[in-house]
């Protein structure tokens, strides 16, 4: 027990980071639970958010629902950068290339900047639009566009906070990237409750509360991180050398980034049509549904953090010339996911009522979103392997496969079969649950298939 702690505090402290030798249980333990923290702590700005709203009226958690379903168009470009960043950034700490990987960093900063003003101008410009295609009706929008509109001007937090976290995930350094989702986690909780309410001498800004609440934590979680990355002694550092554009880094970044933002986006995309759906069937239901959606990516982050930290072994192992132990080191972190995911499973399915009802007493609400949470439990056996081998893909600069497996599970799949069986059969919001279980454990189905097939290995990134 008293090594289990000690290995537990170095984890926190992030006292190793480079992981291409010695054992890889310890690798993947050190890596792992400052990754899983981390995402904790960002499934928490979800939680919180819901929690607060869910005080103001259905009309409220139904526009961060359907807000939120937009937004993961921006989430997507954040997340495949990310992504992106992890892979090349792993791979020079692999070959020791220190320059190299403070150049990467350089560029991601630059790259997020831009993607961040792209997205998030017209999405100030066109809430009130993006709200009406989405299904909300007039008094909604009226109500909800300021929170629409604060959601997306806080696009360069969102995007800078995700691809920063993933570059000192490539560098190991993933104790960092877990602080600074603590320290954002920790002010939106505080300040939600402030500006939704109007405590003290604050003015009640209703939902838009939320929003200003989660944008300020999110704004500090950044300048953290860039204050580690221009103070610290670290692994990688940002200077005004690595900060001057590098068309050839960028064109790489970008190369992989094209892959891993586009299965995000096709995900992402998948989503908004599942929403919109959900949407046809009233607001309730897309209460019920919003709430059942938060719970399960709070339950599922952990195993993200697990799937990430698979990311950066296969990186820097391939860049230490090391396959097999990159491959080993995958195999292992799936299985760890599949003992972490199969119990939670178990647990969210029996204490669904009492999770949902923790949001919402509306009995149609309840109904709804008990229902789905159940549903989408089926499929955590198959994700726990999907999840994991995915990101090792990707880590190891593959980030085309796993488009193509999302292209396939998503589009040709999930999307027909939700209108197919809410709307053709009659199954109404039901259907679309089980879209969402069916193509999550077909896609885990087909990821450990392209894993064995080995072509990840070959990658040069």
């Amino acid at each position: 027990m008293t090594k289990f702690f000690r290995l537990f505090l170095a984890a926190l402290r992030g006292s190793e980071t480079n992981f291409t030798s010695g054992s890889i249980n310890r690798a993947i333990f050190l890596l792992s639970v400052p990754m899983i923290l981390e995402m904790v702590m960002e499934s928490l700005f979800a939680i919180v958010d819901v929690f607060f709203v869910a005080r103001i009226g259905t009309e409220a958690v139904a526009t961060v629902g359907l807000t939120e379903s937009v937004l993961t168009l921006v989430y997507s470009i954040a997340i495949g950068l990310s992504t992106a960043a992890t892979a090349l950034v792993s791979r020079r700490i692999g070959e020791e290339n220190s320059d190299g990987a403070n150049k990467a960093v350089g560029q991601v900063l630059f790259v997020s900047l831009v993607f961040a003003v792209l997205l998030g101008v017209p999405g100030v410009i066109f809430a009130n639009e993006m709200l009406h295609l989405m299904g909300g009706d007039q008094h909604l929008i009226e109500s909800g566009v300021g929170y629409t509109r604060v959601i997306f001007a806080s696009a360069p937090a969102i995007i800078l906070l995700h691809t920063l976290s993933g570059s000192l995930r490539g560098a190991g350094d993933a104790s960092i990237a877990m602080r600074s989702l603590w320290l954002a986690n920790g002010i939106n909780i505080v300040l939600c409750p402030v500006f939704i309410f109007g405590l003290g001498p604050f003015p009640e800004l209703g939902v838009m509360g939320s929003a200003v609440a989660t944008t300020t934590g999110r704004s500090v979680g950044v300048l953290y991180q860039l204050y580690a990355l221009t103070i610290r002694n670290g692994r990688i550092s940002i200077n005004t050398q690595a900060l001057r554009p590098d068309f050839r880094v960028i064109g790489t970044l970008l190369s992989l980034a094209a892959g891993s933002t586009g299965q995000f986006l096709i995900g992402s995309a998948s989503w908004v049509f599942l929403t919109r759906i959900v949407s046809t069937f009233g607001s309730d239901v897309v209460a019920g549904y919003t709430i059942a959606i938060r719970i399960f990516i709070f339950s599922i982050l952990p195993s993200w953090g697990m799937a990430n930290a698979a990311a950066t072994l296969v990186g820097q192992n391939l860049g230490a010339s090391q396959p097999d132990r990159a491959e080993t080191s995958a195999w292992r972190a799936a299985f760890c996911n599949l003992v972490f995911l199969v119990p939670v499973g178990g647990l969210l399915y029996l204490g669904a009522e009492t999770l949902v009802g923790f949001f919402s007493r509306d009995a149609n609400v309840l109904v709804v979103g008990v229902e789905s949470l159940r549903v989408f439990c089926a499929g955590y056996v198959f994700m726990a392997y999907g999840m994991v081998l995915t990101q090792a893909l990707n880590g190891a600069g593959d980030t085309r496969t796993p488009m193509i497996i999302n292209i396939i599970c998503f589009w040709l799949i999930e999307i027909p079969l939700a209108y197919l069986l809410a709307n053709v059969l009659h199954w109404g919001p039901s259907g679309v649950f089980w879209s969402v279980a069916i193509s999550e454990s077909l896609l885990a189905v087909v990821s450990v298939w392209a894993f064995r097939q080995g072509r990840w290995r070959l990658m040069n990134v």
